[in-house]
C-alpha cells in the first residue's frame, strides 16, 4: 500500500488514499482507503444542485471530512468572512476527500449534481452551534 499523504491549503487538506493494488491487478476493481487523523463520530449524505450553495459558513466545534461520491464542483474558502479577495478553491470530483479544520470559512459550489459524504469529529446535535452562517 502507498503511504498516506495530504496537500495543505489554507486549513483544508486534500487526503490521498491508500490503494490495495492487488485488487486492481486481479480485475476485481479497486479498494481505496482514507485514514483520518482523528476519530469520526457521525457521517451524513449531502446532495447539491448545480448553481446552488448553502452559503459561506464555518463549524466551531468539529473538523469535517468530505468525500465526493458523485458529481463535480468547487470548495471555496476565505481567510476572513467578507474578504472575497482572499478566496481560494479546491476542485471537487468523484473520489476527492478533503479535511476542513474548525472555524474555516467555506462553501461548496456544485457544477453538476453532486453527492458528498460529510464525516464529523463531533456529533452535529452535540455542537452548539453546529454551523455559523456568514452569508448566503
Amino acid at each position: 500500500m502507498e503511504q498516506f499523504s495530504s496537500v495543505k491549503r489554507s486549513k483544508v487538506e486534500i487526503l490521498r488514499p491508500q490503494c490495495n493494488l492487488d485488487t486492481v491487478r486481479d480485475g476485481r476493481g479497486g479498494i481505496f482507503t482514507w485514514i483520518p487523523d482523528e476519530p469520526l463520530v457521525e457521517f451524513n449524505m449531502l446532495y447539491f444542485q448545480p448553481g446552488k450553495t448553502r452559503g459561506f459558513h464555518y463549524h466551531p466545534h468539529f473538523i469535517e471530512y468530505s468525500l465526493v461520491v458523485s458529481g463535480s464542483g468547487v470548495l471555496v474558502t476565505r481567510e476572513e468572512p467578507e474578504d472575497k479577495e482572499s478566496e481560494s478553491f479546491i476542485h471537487l470530483s468523484k473520489g476527492i476527500c478533503i479535511r476542513t479544520e474548525t472555524n474555516v470559512f467555506h462553501t461548496v459550489y456544485a457544477i453538476t449534481e453532486m453527492t458528498i459524504i460529510a464525516m464529523l469529529t463531533k456529533r452535529w446535535d452535540h455542537s452548539d452551534p453546529p454551523i455559523v452562517r456568514i452569508d448566503d
